[in-house]
């Protein structure tokens, strides 16, 4: 179990970082959409690449910062017992959700957007609107998004199934090692 716990700290560093690339990105998205009304206001000059940027970032922020807001546990529960619940109702509750809900949902998701992803590439694809950007690198997004989500997935499954055998505190994040 040791060793699977390993596992969990790589994925989750690897979803930290790809946070910090989101959080980098809603302040370059913030300057971008800034100048763009700048541009448009003052100089009277616009372009749709600088508003198809801002969606690209946007999708970015989205697909990028989901696993770590999975492992931080900061995602919005519908479920109106869940505070209620005991430790270890709360990470049954969990470790269901995570396997029959999240994995085939992000798997199904990964798969059907890989080939779109891979036809945008293959012809280079670019927006049809004037002065529009190249399309494959938003669409690689989809598959890496749902990949690293995935993977975070994976381990908040582990950290769950430790949690329940007491490796580690069943808790609110499954961190921290049992005293």
């Amino acid at each position: 179990m040791n060793a699977l716990l390993g596992v969990c700290r790589a994925i989750d560093a690897l979803s930290r970082g790809a946070a910090r690339i989101a959080m980098a990105l809603v302040l370059l998205c913030a300057l971008v959409s800034a100048a763009n009304a700048l541009s448009r206001y003052v100089f009277d000059l616009s372009s749709n690449a600088w508003l198809e940027l801002q969606w690209y970032m946007f999708g970015a922020i989205v697909l990028l910062g989901a696993p770590h807001l999975l492992n931080t546990n900061g995602h919005i529960r519908v479920d109106l017992f869940y505070s209620k619940l005991s430790d270890r109702q709360r990470a049954w509750l969990d470790l269901s959700g995570l396997i029959v809900f999240l994995m085939p949902f992000a798997v199904f998701m990964a798969y059907i957007s890989w080939p779109w992803f891979v036809e945008s590439w293959s012809i280079q694809e670019t927006s049809a609107n004037a002065g529009g950007l190249l399309r494959w690198p938003v669409k690689l997004l989809l598959p890496l998004g749902f990949g690293l989500l995935i993977l975070q997935a994976v381990s908040e499954v582990i950290k769950r199934v430790a949690a329940l055998m007491g490796v580690i505190a069943l808790d609110s994040h499954y961190e921290k090692p049992v005293q």
